[in-house]
């Protein structure tokens, strides 16, 4: 008898609010609890993906590593998430680096919560027009306000 490769199901919502269902193949050689995903904060602003790669590339292969962007300005936000393809790998990272200065700053670094599940973010016609204060020129300083 031969075993089948497990699947799994992915639920994510796409920006318009649909919910879509991925549904995948583990690769071969690799089950579900060997590789791990890692939750790294209080980094330099300055630090970039592959010096994240780096760091703990030295403790073992790492599947990605990504810096978490601030959609506005286009800046880093100063935490990332690394995924190694071993657990064990990936929990010596973690007790090597925590604690550790890069760049002036102590890592923070321990194993990623899952993500939780949120209904989409809905988008009530706003922008601009939040406010009650008033257009220019009425006594109130003009523009809107913001709360």
């Amino acid at each position: 008898m031969v075993a089948a490769s497990p699947s799994f199901l992915s639920i994510r919502y796409s920006a318009c609010g649909k919910r879509t269902k991925t549904s995948y193949k583990l690769e071969e050689g690799v089950k579900k609890g060997i590789s791990m995903n890692i939750y790294v904060g209080n980094m330099p602003y300055s630090m970039s993906e592959e010096e994240l790669k780096e760091t703990f590339g030295a403790y073992g292969a790492v599947a990605s590593a990504r810096l978490v962007m601030d959609r506005e300005t286009g800046r880093p936000k100063g935490f990332g998430f690394v995924e190694m393809n071993n657990a064990d790998e990936a929990k010596a990272a973690i007790a090597a680096i925590n604690g550790n200065s890069f760049g002036g700053r102590e890592l923070k670094v321990n194993e990623a919560r899952p993500r939780e599940e949120r209904p989409p973010r809905r988008n009530f016609g706003g922008g601009e027009g939040r406010g009650f204060g008033g257009g220019e020129g009425r006594g109130n300083g003009g523009g809107h306000r913001r709360f």
